[in-house]
Parts: C-alpha cells; sequence; structure tokens
C-alpha cells in the first residue's frame, strides 16, 4: 500500500539492464518508482511487468539528451509521486573504436548520453523536482571503472564516465550543507545488452568471436566473472538507504576486483 511516507525515485534509462534493477530494487525497498527510456513501448512493458510484481512504478519515454523531454520528464514523476526524494542517473550507451577514425557524431552522442545527460536531469530535479526539499536526498551516478581508468579502444566511454565522477564529487561537496548525498556507482564488466553490444564491437576489431572476447575479460577480473545487475542495484539501494547518509562524493566500484581505486 502507498503511504505519502514513501519516498519517491527517478530512474532513467530504466527498462533493462541495471537500470531495471535498480528500478526493482528501489521498488522493492518501498520506493515509489519512475523510470524512462526512450522506446515507449519498453516504458509501458517494464511498467507493467513491476507493477505485477507488487511494485509502485510509472513511467514515460523520455530522452534524456533533449532538456524539454528532460523538463517534461521530471514534471511528470512530480505530478504521479510527488517530490523526487531518489535519482539515479542511469541512462547511457556504449561507444568507442580507433580514435582516429571516431567520427563527430559518435563523440558527441557518448558525451551527450553519458555525461552531459547527467548534469541535465540532476539540474531539473535539483530546480523542479522537490529534490531539495525532501529529508535526506540521494544522487546516484551509475559511472564505470571506466570512469577511473582508460579502456582500449573505449575514448570516448572513458571520458564520458570520468566526467561523471569528477560532476559526483564536486556536486556531493556542494549539496552535503543541505544534508543531499552524490555518489557514483562504478560498474566493471556487467552482464546487459550494452556488455553483448560491447562484445560485438571488440570481437568486430579483433576479429576474433564473442566467446573469446568475453574469454579476455573474464581473465582480467579477479572473481573470474562478470557482474550481475543486481548486485549493482544493491549498492544503488544501499546508498538509497538511511544508513549511508555519511557516505557523499564518492565513486564506488562494484567489479569484481577488476579496480583498485
Amino acid at each position: 500500500m502507498v503511504t505519502d511516507n514513501q519516498p519517491s525515485a527517478l530512474v532513467t534509462g530504466g527498462t533493462s539492464g541495471i537500470g531495471l534493477a535498480v528500478a526493482r530494487e528501489l521498488g522493492r525497498s518501498g520506493h515509489r518508482v519512475f523510470l524512462c527510456a526512450r522506446d515507449e513501448q519498453q516504458v509501458k512493458q517494464t511498467v507493467e511487468d513491476l507493477r505485477g510484481e507488487g511494485l509502485t512504478v510509472d513511467g514515460i519515454a523520455a530522452d534524456v539528451r533533449d532538456k524539454e523531454s528532460v523538463a517534461r520528464l521530471v514534471a511528470a514523476a512530480v505530478q504521479a509521486h510527488g517530490p523526487i526524494g531518489v535519482l539515479v542517473n542511469n541512462a547511457g550507451r556504449s561507444g568507442g573504436g580507433v580514435t582516429a577514425d571516431l567520427t563527430d557524431e559518435l563523440w558527441d552522442d557518448v558525451i551527450d548520453t553519458n555525461l552531459n545527460s547527467v548534469f541535465r536531469v540532476t539540474r531539473e530535479v535539483l530546480r523542479n523536482g522537490g529534490l531539495p526539499d525532501t529529508e535526506g536526498g540521494r544522487i546516484i551516478n551509475i559511472a564505470s571503472t571506466a570512469g577511473k581508468q582508460g579502456v582500449l579502444l573505449g575514448a570516448p566511454y572513458s571520458a564520458s564516465k570520468h566526467g561523471v565522477v569528477g560532476f559526483t564529487k564536486a556536486l556531493g561537496r556542494e549539496l552535503a550543507p543541505a544534508g543531499i548525498t552524490v555518489n557514483a556507482v562504478c560498474p566493471g564488466y556487467v552482464e546487459t545488452p550494452m556488455a553483448q553490444r560491447v562484445r560485438q564491437g571488440y570481437a568486430a576489431a579483433w576479429d576474433t568471436t564473442e566467446d573469446h572476447v568475453q574469454e579476455q575479460f573474464e581473465a582480467k577480473i579477479p572473481l573470474g566473472r562478470y557482474s550481475t545487475s543486481e548486485e549493482v542495484a544493491a549498492l544503488v539501494g544501499y546508498l538509497a538507504s538511511p544508513p549511508a547518509a555519511s557516505i557523499t562524493a564518492q565513486a564506488l566500484n562494484v567489479c569484481g576486483g577488476l579496480g583498485t581505486y
């Protein structure tokens, strides 16, 4: 049963992979979840599926690269569930290749999707989403271990995620006096639809199979396996909880030991 005491959470890119796992995790912990993605049918289906699990979920199609779309998204979230207490900036894309061969269009879209959107959505939630007025507000940005180290053939992606980590640390210090925490979660290799696309890209670049690429990646992970979306979502859930109130301006890894800083 929904009560006025249930916090409201906005999750971008919430229809698959980590975003879907985060929406489910927050819903199960009592949040009223509002999610978005660019595909309207996927949003409708995801909302229906999560409601079928007994969760309080709504959502609309939105493009986090577009300022006006972001404004509509935040307004819809507030109308549905009241002031936003938790923002999870998850929407993102992969992208890379030989740097000399990269197009302006690819570079710009990776930066716009992964970094500029985090700024735009966060700014709108701070301005018009009611987050500064909620008790114990939380902003959680899904970055990557690629935001702490360079990734071969992944210059646009690494650059965007380094930017997310820097934005997180700066904003965390800025909002700390208001009691709002801002943290980044940095997954390593996680088995998601995007991970499959990444393996396809490396397989093409290296003229090998996707299975061989996965073997090469797993060999670099001390635990010897990809993380799961649910493991990443569990950390998001903790950061959104009251016991995490003293954690802010941090970039925390979920990577099986791949990243050590």
